[in-house]
């Protein structure tokens, strides 16, 4: 069996059947590839007899490339999958993958912008725009982010069906889960703005977010016009546009939000996901107490 006939199935499942990310198949992908080469003249039958010891192996060579332990972590879980999903094929008596335990991963606190960075950011982006429609199409972009909580992969699949916008919006998420955000008057005004001042026609099939060209805005884009503004702004390496969703939770945590309201309005399968941001918001509270309180000064 070809390399290749094991690509494309194991590229359909994650697609088609797991509806995973753009990225993420890609990477899991990529990782099936690096591990076909080692094999050799892979089959079905040579990836599900893959047992703990040939998963070590693998990530060994994969460390001393210089591999950090989160992305060992997410190989790990590739591999893992690959080959529960070679065992299903050759119908293996357990279709379970080998038992591993990965390498710790240290779960990092989101660090968000305040309400006013969010804003100014976009502004700035809109202002360090090349064309007067690509500067309200960032700004509408970013404050779709921090205002309704959109992951960028979410706001950059919208279609031009969402117009005109009303005072909530039904986004798909990861696994096609739909969700309902409310929209912020600012923000419905930006993405009027931006319809209004777009030179391509934005269709009810067609993406609301357009390159300069007129195909798909690229992720890309976004984050290299955010990486000037915040240079500009003088914002750290954190201000990112996933910030600004981090930004949205956190503010809407200390402001008394619940985490089971929270975790609806973020499109989080599970409430551990959730709770995150109770640390960020505790973390940012102290922060507060020792430039206020007169003791630390």
């Amino acid at each position: 069996m070809s390399r290749t006939i094991i690509l494309e199935a194991w590229h359909n499942f994650l697609a088609q059947s797991r509806r995973r990310s753009p990225h993420t198949v890609r990477a899991y992908v990529a990782t099936a590839a690096r591990l076909l080469d080692s094999l050799g003249d892979p089959n079905w039958q040579t990836l599900a007899r893959i047992d703990a010891g040939t998963l070590r192996a693998q990530l060994a060579r994969r460390r001393a490339e210089g591999l950090t332990n989160a992305s060992a972590a997410r190989e790990l879980s590739a591999l893992k999958g690959l080959i529960a999903f070679a065992r299903e094929q050759v119908g293996h008596a357990d279709p379970a993958p080998p038992r591993m335990r990965g390498p710790r991963v240290k779960k990092g606190i989101p660090r968000p912008v305040t309400p006013d960075e969010a804003v100014n950011l976009a502004v700035m982006v809109e202002q360090d725009a090349s064309e007067e429609w690509i500067g309200a199409r960032d700004r509408a972009v970013l404050l779709l982010l921090y205002g309704a909580g959109m992951r960028i992969a979410e706001a950059l699949s919208l279609s031009g069906g969402v117009l005109p916008i009303g005072e909530t919006m039904t986004v798909t998420g990861k696994g096609a889960k739909q969700r309902v955000v409310p929209i912020l008057p600012l923000v419905r005004d930006a993405v009027a703005d931006y319809a209004a001042k777009c030179p391509w026609p934005l269709t009810r099939d067609a993406a609301l977010f357009r390159g300069a060209k007129g195909g798909l805005l690229s992720q890309g884009m976004v984050q290299k016009a955010v990486a000037r503004a915040r240079v500009a702004l003088g914002l750290p390496a954190s201000a990112t546009p996933h910030a600004l969703r981090h930004s949205f939770a956190t503010h809407l945590l200390g402001a008394g939000a619940d985490l089971r309201s929270l975790q609806e309005l973020l499109g989080h399968a599970s409430l551990g996901s959730t709770q995150i941001y109770t640390r960020v918001d505790a973390a940012t509270l102290l922060d507060v107490y020792r430039n206020a309180h007169p003791r630390e000064q």
